[in-house]
């Protein structure tokens, strides 16, 4: 199949991102394409280096006639968000993504595609390896773990980049050119449970299952459904119907900055999974009806099993799910200042009751710190007064929108000429890292954009063709528009 994605136009960066999607790239795992990247700028007699946390620097000389123009940065990260459909067996550590062209869009097969920011890393290559493109001084920058903690842009070596301009590659409108976006911290809880005996005759598994998913920031605005929020609304019900229910496990959600598409528990019961299905049949019903729009897919379902030996004690059962039903989930604000845009949200992106321990984990998200520290003391409260404990870690800084730049000026009236209209020039809810390198390399003149990716980390992901081939032609034509050095 990646034959056929070869064959696509630019076909030197389809051509790369074929073999880049042949080589298995985690967050926290991108040692092997690093070293693959490396190689091929070794193949091409490039300067390459990598800094002690992975992140890899390639350095291009420009184009003849070229020299005395400012120096430019390119970056993209190399990890991909791994998620996949329950029904799709694939091993994300050992297998390459499994490809295939849909009209105008390339997807993959039951999983994300690895197009954000796949696309930009590919990109980059192509650029590295080219002869016939005039271009400035480059400074090529891959990243690591951008998707699970920004790890490779907080622990960027220190004075390592000697550019003023950095494109960051990592948008996924093609009409759209990024000045901001916000800040983020990870809140994690963690605890213990008090497991007792199981008195109740039934098992029953309850699973949330074909939510939508999306991007826990890029997303957050279209109202999709949370499995791991659904699911405790649906306990929380069950709860309320019949006190002798006894919650025995839990699993819900994965990444951090995905929206959780499926959860499931397991409960001890006095009923039966055929009397849960009559008894909650307004419910799930209401529930379906209310995403009937953004996740037409989405079902809600009771499976008879054994019952469970143990579960938790229904003390700590009923401080548990009140705290996951507290816990803010989506929007908390938009911004009064920018039209159309989140301004501060969080996701409930993890549960899991295993045994005797409990874990929830978050991702809250502001382009104003304050109201972001604030939102996380509001979603720890539940918490604490539960008995978990609660940390924060992984945290980065928004990206203040300068409107007025010279970069963002060039490349806005660029898309005005080569496309007869105006770009959206705006701020967005994720998290990119011109926000880190911003605050590292004060002075840098920043602007991201890219193709047009939909789906990202949900294996609905797919990218455009057309879209790729207008973003590479604006690409180059921006490179050749880069000013001299003052």
């Amino acid at each position: 199949m990646s034959e056929a994605i070869r064959q696509l136009e630019p076909r030197t960066l389809w051509g790369r991102f074929a073999d880049l999607n042949a080589i298995p790239r985690a967050s926290g795992k991108e040692k092997a394409v690093c070293e693959w990247i490396t190689g091929l700028a070794h193949k091409v007699s490039l300067e390459v280096e990598s800094d002690e946390v992975g992140n890899v620097l390639v350095r291009k000389p420009a184009t003849p006639g070229m020299e005395n123009r400012r120096t430019v940065i390119l970056q993209s990260h190399v990890d991909m968000v791994h998620q996949k459909n329950n029904d799709t067996v694939f091993d994300f550590d050992k297998e390459g993504i499994r490809m295939g062209i849909d009209g105008d869009w390339v997807r993959a097969e039951g999983t994300t595609l690895g197009a954000d920011n796949g696309l930009g890393v590919a990109t980059m290559l192509a650029l590295m390896e080219a002869d016939a493109i005039p271009h400035p001084p480059l400074e090529l920058l891959f990243t690591i773990d951008e998707e699970t903690g920004m790890t490779g842009a907080l622990e960027l070596r220190t004075g390592w980049l000697s550019g003023d301009i950095l494109l960051n590659l990592d948008t996924e409108d093609d009409r759209e050119i990024g000045i901001g976006c916000a800040g983020g911290v990870d809140i994690s809880f963690k605890g213990n449970c008090n497991r007792v005996a199981g008195t109740e005759d039934h098992g029953v598994v309850v699973e949330v299952k074909g939510g939508s998913g999306g991007h826990s920031g890029m997303d957050i605005h279209k109202g999709l459904a949370n499995a791991n929020k659904l699911l405790i609304r649906i306990l929380q019900e069950m709860s309320g119907l019949d006190d002798g229910t006894e919650l025995a496990s839990m699993d819900g959600g994965g990444l951090r900055n995905a929206i959780p598409r499926e959860a499931k528990a397991t409960l001890a019961s006095r009923c039966t999974a055929d009397e849960w299905v009559e008894k909650l049949s307004a419910l799930t019903e209401a529930i379906r009806a209310e995403y009937r729009t953004t996740d037409p897919d989405l079902t809600i379902q009771f499976q008879e099993v054994g019952a469970p030996a143990d579960v938790v004690s229904a003390d700590q059962a009923a401080s548990l799910l009140a705290a996951l039903d507290a816990c803010p989930n989506g929007i908390d604000r938009m911004s009064p200042d920018i039209e159309g845009l989140v301004q501060t949200s969080n996701n409930l992106a993890r549960i899991l009751l295993d045994g005797a321990q409990i874990e929830a984990h978050c991702l809250t998200r502001s382009s104003v710190d304050s109201e972001k520290l604030d939102l996380a003391r509001r979603i720890e409260a539940p918490f604490l007064m539960a008995g978990l404990k609660s940390s924060r870690g992984g945290a980065y800084p928004g990206w203040t929108p300068n409107p007025e730049s010279a970069i963002v000026k060039m490349m806005t009236e660029l898309y005005r000429e080569l496309y007869n209209e105006d770009p959206l020039v705006l701020a967005c809810h994720a998290g990119l890292e011109c926000g880190i390198l911003g605050s590292r390399y004060p002075g840098l003149d920043m602007v991201s954009f890219g193709p047009t990716i939909l789906g990202a980390h949900s294996p609905d992901e797919r990218a455009s063709i057309s879209s790729v081939t207008k973003y590479w032609n604006w690409l180059q034509i921006a490179l050749q528009r880069i000013p001299e050095r003052s």
